[in-house]
């Protein structure tokens, strides 16, 4: 018998962190392989994390409520030593990780663990990092090809990135004397950390104004069809289970306009030489805000421009449902190419939305409401919507923009689906 210590795995791409929500387990409990052993929040969601090994637990190293960096120890296990591993964790010697993506044939070799550190490649190779790495690298000013690899293809993560600037005190400016602004004095308020999912949502749209030019524009539409189309189609078997509002309709309106206007399915690049590149996708990962009670996700349908419209429905039905539920894997929140955003749920008819970052193109939907419309040379009450696009100027112009949400508006005003 051994005892064994579970590291905190990256349970998503790039995880740097995660709060243990919850523990499932007790000092004592005998556990098996992939039972399901606590529940952690990471920046995009709440997920179960399940055991790599079997045996019994010995120590709980993490309490309920701590944040812990990727890597550190958080659970102690009394262990046989032939004792069956989980694929994925590389708790074993004897075991190879799973990759979570399939390697080009130019990278075989055998696959580090997920706790194995590889060391970053020799000679002129760049080594391997995602652009979110990279920019954090160079904000703390951290040569990439001195940081050990921990990643799951012998890449550079984010927490590499920390861990070596912690340890060999760099990105840290010291400051030539005291500050001459004081801290805040506490007012005596109630103060709540800011974690997991919220913080994530913080530090993503300051780094998204911070870094692209947003540009906001809005048109008024008249959604009367738009309207009747929503209450014959919640009537119809084909969505049965789906929830459908205007919102599924907008989202429909989208992936219509960006047909014609591909652009704002794209991303600005910036590349370590100090070039950039624009990045135009072949598919639509279509993104939707949703406020939950742990703060605001934005989980995204997967190549929804080949979904029928009741798929769809479905799919932003499941995925919101989930959401609110807390659910969703961190999976569900990447690689997002452009994203709705429903405000006139709260009431609201319009406003500029922040860009996720990475994307060039976000839509806000405001509510439906009765103004009076001029129709056929008179006046008539009309529910009518305002839709609200901010766009990322360096890379959608304003000829772009402006194509692309009257194409949306034009979609609402006179949607192609028989009524």
């Amino acid at each position: 018998m051994s005892i064994r210590e579970f590291l905190l795995p990256d349970v998503g791409e790039g995880l740097t962190e995660a709060e243990i929500v919850g523990w499932r387990i007790a000092v004592g409990d005998e556990i098996a392989v992939n039972q399901p052993i606590a529940d952690i929040e990471t920046a995009k969601a709440v997920v179960e994390l399940p055991s790599p090994f079997s045996g019994r637990v010995v120590e709980l190293l993490v309490p309920e409520g701590r944040v812990a960096a990727v890597g550190t120890p958080i659970l102690a296990v009394e262990v046989s030593d032939r004792e069956p591993v989980l694929i994925g964790y590389g708790v074993a010697e004897e075991t190879t990780a799973t990759p979570r993506r399939r390697r080009s044939r130019a990278s075989a070799g055998p696959v580090p663990s997920a706790h194995d550190t590889v060391q970053p490649p020799s000679g002129d190779v760049t080594p391997r990092a995602k652009p979110g790495v990279r920019a954090l690298a160079r904000e703390l000013e951290v040569d990439l090809a001195d940081v050990p690899a921990t990643g799951p293809h012998a890449d550079v993560t984010a927490a590499d990135v920390h861990r070596f600037a912690m340890a060999h005190s760099v990105g840290v400016r010291q400051s030539a004397g005291p500050s001459p602004v004081a801290p805040p004095r506490p007012k005596g308020g109630h103060r709540t950390p800011v974690r997991g999912v919220q913080r994530s949502m913080a530090q993503a749209m300051v780094r998204s104004v911070a870094t692209a030019p947003h540009v906001s524009t809005w048109v008024d539409v008249d959604v009367s069809e738009t309207v009747r189309l929503v209450e014959r189609l919640r009537e119809s078997p084909e969505f049965a289970g789906a929830r459908v509002t205007p919102m599924t309709i907008a989202a429909a309106a989208v992936l219509s306009a960006v047909r014609r206007t591909p652009i704002v399915n794209a991303s600005w690049i910036d590349l370590d030489d100090g070039e950039a590149v624009i990045e135009a996708y072949p598919f639509v990962n279509l993104g939707f805000a949703v406020a939950g009670e742990r703060g605001l996700v934005v989980p995204n349908v997967r190549d929804a421009g080949s979904l029928s419209l009741p798929g769809l429905a479905k799919a932003i039905t499941d995925l919101t449902e989930r959401a609110r539920a807390g659910h969703l894997q961190p999976s569900d929140s990447l690689e997002g190419t452009i994203t709705i955003t429903n405000i006139g749920v709260f009431g609201i008819d319009g406003g500029t939305p922040i860009l996720n970052p990475g994307e060039s193109a976000i839509l806000a939907t405001g509510r439906v409401v009765d103004r009076p419309w001029a129709v056929g040379g008179g006046l008539a009450v009309r529910p009518v919507m305002t839709l609200s696009l901010s766009f990322d100027h360096r890379v959608v112009d304003g000829a772009a923009g402006g194509t692309f949400l009257a194409d949306v508006a034009d979609f609402l005003r006179d949607p192609p689906f028989p009524v």
